[in-house]
């Protein structure tokens, strides 16, 4: 999951992905907060995000499995960031990271394992990341990134690896806002 500029959202759609994906039947998610500029998952669900996270497995070896901790939602779970390191595109971009990504693909093969991954213009470890994961979400803010920003991302990720784009934040027009008020068949039958 990742957006062309700051501010877009990612990682409230990261975090409500897994959500949905947790509440599939017999579906687990792992988010992996992998924005260590700016870390967030872990505060979106109420866990204390000065703990060990990412950053202590990638710079010390701390042990994964230690570091996943319960959100508080069945069958979701959270590799939170950890505390902001020094060089956080060397630990994204190192070995360590790739080693990171097949453990828990190999580890946990009965979850979906979701990369919050930092936003493309603030951080060069976005196109690393991407090259370790098998498809990537761009999230947009109305209003946001520019065309030609989320075109030059797609480019850099590549477009065979794009998922899909969600549009974040959409203001509504004066018919979705009717629409929404007064329901889709009350609109039409009051027209004709």
């Amino acid at each position: 999951m990742t957006s062309a500029s700051p501010g877009e959202g990612k990682s409230f759609v990261c975090a409500n992905l897994g959500v949905i994906m947790a509440h599939g039947v017999d579906q687990h998610a792992l988010l992996v907060d992998c924005d260590l500029r700016r870390p967030s998952l872990a505060q979106f669900f109420g866990i204390e995000s000065a703990g060990a996270g990412l950053v202590d497995h990638l710079r010390d070896g701390t042990d994964i499995s230690s570091l996943i901790v319960k959100t508080g939602i069945d069958r979701l779970s959270l590799i939170p960031a950890g505390a902001p390191p020094d060089n956080p595109s060397e630990l994204l971009a190192s070995q360590g990271m790739s080693n990171l990504i097949k453990e828990v693909v190999d580890r946990y093969d009965d979850r979906f394992i979701i990369l919050d991954s930092p936003p493309a213009q603030a951080a060069s470890e976005t196109a690393v990341l991407a090259q370790h994961v098998d498809k990537v979400v761009l999230v947009v803010r109305w209003g946001g990134s520019g065309r030609e920003q989320v075109k030059k991302l797609v480019e850099q990720i590549g477009s065979e690896k794009i998922l899909g784009v969600v549009f974040n934040a959409f203001e509504m027009n004066i018919i979705d806002k009717r629409l929404q008020d007064e329901g889709y068949y009350k609109y039409y039958s009051d027209e004709y």
